[in-house]
C-alpha cells in the first residue's frame, strides 16, 4: 500500500487508538522531571555553543548554501551516483549491495554475520529504522551499543530521543541508578565517573569483536569514500579493530565528488553545534599496506573484510515527490529540534523512529505511511522555528501542511 493511501474501515478503530494512546504519552513526557530537567540543560549548551561557533566561523552559512545545491543536485542524479558509488567500493576491494527496503536490507546483513557474532555498533538512525541491532540479537548475535547515550538507551530498553544526542532526555543522576546495576558497582552521578566506566567495559567488546557496523555522514560516489563524524572515539574503535566493517547507508547520503562531501561534513558538524569534530574517518575499503615489495595486500592492522549495504526504503519514493524531496537534504545535526517547542517539553515521544517535525516527514515514508503517522503530523505547531535554525532552510511547515491536505482528503498516490 502506498504512503498515502487511506487505510480500509478496520484499520480506523486502530487509528484512533493510535491518537488516544500517542496523546497520553505526550502527556506523560511532558510531565517527566526527568525530561524537563535534561532537555533544559541541553538547549541551553546547544544554543550557546552554536553562537560562539558561528561567530568564529562566519562563512558556514554560505557554505551551507552551497552545500543546498549539492544535495538538490544529488537527489535529481541519485540513482546514476548510487551506481558510480557501488562501483567505487568494488574497485576498493569492499562488497556494495543495494537494499530496497527493510527486509531485504535486514537479509543482507544476516548473509554476512551469521550467528554466534559479537558486534560493536556505531550510533546510526538508519539502524534504528531498521531495527538492526533487535534483529541480529534475534539472530543469536552479541550486540553492543558503542555511542554512549545509545548504550544508555540498550540498558535502559529504550529508543533514542534525539538523532544527535538520543539520551539527551536521561539526567546524570538517572545514568548514575542505571549504570549501578549494570555494572553491580555505585556509579557516582559525576558524568566523567560514569563515561569512564563505559569506556573501561566496553574496551573488551572492541577487540573482540568479529564485526563492527557503522553508518555514514556522506559518501563520494567518484572515490567511494565514506565520511564518518564522531567526537567519541567509539566509531573508530568499533570499524578498525574488528574482522569486518559493515556500513548501512541510505542512498540520499551519495553525492558526486569528495570534495562535495567534505563540504557536507563541515556544514553538517558546524549545525550540530561543533566548532571541529574530534574524530573524521575517511573509509574507503579494507584495510591494506605495500611495504612488502610494494605489493597490496588487503586486511593488515584494520579489517580484512568491508560491506556496504545501500538502503533505500522509501527514500526513492520521497524523492519523487516535489512536495517531500526537500527533507532528503537532512543532515541529521539535530539543531531543529532544540528550537522546536514541542520537542523541548516531550523530548523524542514527538516520533516514531525519527524525530520532530522533519522527522514526521521522514517517518511517513519509511517508518509507517501515511495514517500510522497521522498523531505526529498533528503536533507540528508549523511555527517555522526549525526552518530558521536548518542549514538546508527545509521548509518543514510547508511539508506537514501538504500532510495534513492529503490525510483529510483521501489523496492516493499511485
Amino acid at each position: 500500500m502506498s504512503v498515502f493511501q487511506k487505510a480500509n474501515k478496520n484499520e480506523t478503530v486502530d487509528l484512533q487508538k493510535n491518537f488516544t494512546d500517542y496523546s497520553k504519552e505526550l502527556d506523560r513526557a511532558s510531565e517527566d522531571n526527568n525530561i524537563r530537567t535534561a532537555i533544559s540543560r541541553a538547549v541551553k549548551a546547544y544554543r550557546e555553543t552554536t553562537a560562539s561557533t558561528m561567530e568564529r566561523y562566519p562563512h558556514t552559512p554560505d557554505l551551507a548554501a552551497e552545500v543546498r545545491e549539492i544535495k538538490r543536485n544529488a537527489i535529481e542524479h541519485r540513482e546514476e551516483l548510487l551506481n558510480q558509488a557501488m562501483e567505487s567500493v568494488e574497485r576498493n576491494h569492499g562488497k556494495a549491495f543495494y537494499a530496497k527496503d527493510k527486509d531485504t536490507a535486514l537479509m543482507i546483513a544476516s548473509e554476512i554475520i551469521g550467528k554466534g557474532k559479537i558486534i560493536v555498533k556505531g550510533k546510526s538512525m538508519l539502524g534504528e529504522e531498521l531495527h538492526l541491532r533487535e534483529y541480529l540479537e534475534n539472530e543469536g548475535n552479541e550486540v553492543w551499543e558503542t555511542d554512549l547515550g545509545e548504550f544508555i538507551l540498550q540498558l535502559k530498553k529504550e529508543r533514542p530521543m534525539h538523532i544527535l544526542s538520543p539520551a539527551i532526555h536521561v539526567p546524570r543522576e538517572k545514568v548514575a541508578e542505571v549504570f549501578s546495576r549494570f555494572f553491580e558497582r555505585e556509579i557516582e552521578p559525576d558524568i566523567a565517573k560514569e563515561v569512564e566506566a563505559v569506556r573501561e567495559f566496553m574496551r573488551e567488546k572492541y577487540f573482540n569483536a568479529d564485526v563492527g557496523i557503522s553508518g555514514a555522514n556522506v559518501v563520494a560516489a567518484d572515490t567511494g569514500a565514506f565520511v564518518i563524524i564522531e567526537n567519541e572515539g567509539n566509531v573508530r574503535l568499533s570499524t578498525s579493530a574488528a574482522q569486518a566493517h559493515i556500513v548501512f547507508v541510505g542512498i540520499e547520503k551519495v553525492v558526486p565528488t569528495f570534495q562535495d562531501a567534505m563540504k557536507v561534513a563541515e556544514v553538517t558538524w558546524r549545525y550540530a553545534q561543533y566548532p571541529v569534530p574530534a574524530y573524521v574517518s575517511i573509509v574507503t575499503g579494507p584495510s591494506k599496506t605495500g611495504d612488502i615489495e610494494k605489493v597490496t595486500t588487503y586486511g593488515a592492522h584494520g579489517p580484512k573484510e568491508f560491506y556496504v549495504i545501500f538502503v533505500d526504503n522509501g527514500r526513492s519514493a520521497m524523492a519523487e515527490e516535489d512536495d517531500f524531496k526537500q527533507a532528503l537534504h537532512c543532515l541529521r545535526c539535530g539543531g531543529c529540534m532544540y528550537e522546536c517547542p514541542v520537542f523541548q517539553v516531550t523530548a523524542g515521544t514527538f516520533g516514531e523512529t525519527y524525530l520532530g517535525g522533519i522527522g514526521t516527514i521522514w517517518d511517513v515514508f519509511v517508518a509507517g505511511g501515511l495514517e500510522k503517522t497521522s498523531p505526529m503530523i498533528y503536533t507540528c505547531l508549523r511555527c517555522g522555528r526549525c526552518v530558521e535554525r536548518c542549514g538546508m532552510q527545509i521548509n518543514v511547515p510547508a511539508m506537514i501542511g501538504e500532510l495534513r491536505n492529503r490525510l483529510t482528503s483521501g489523496q492516493v498516490m499511485d
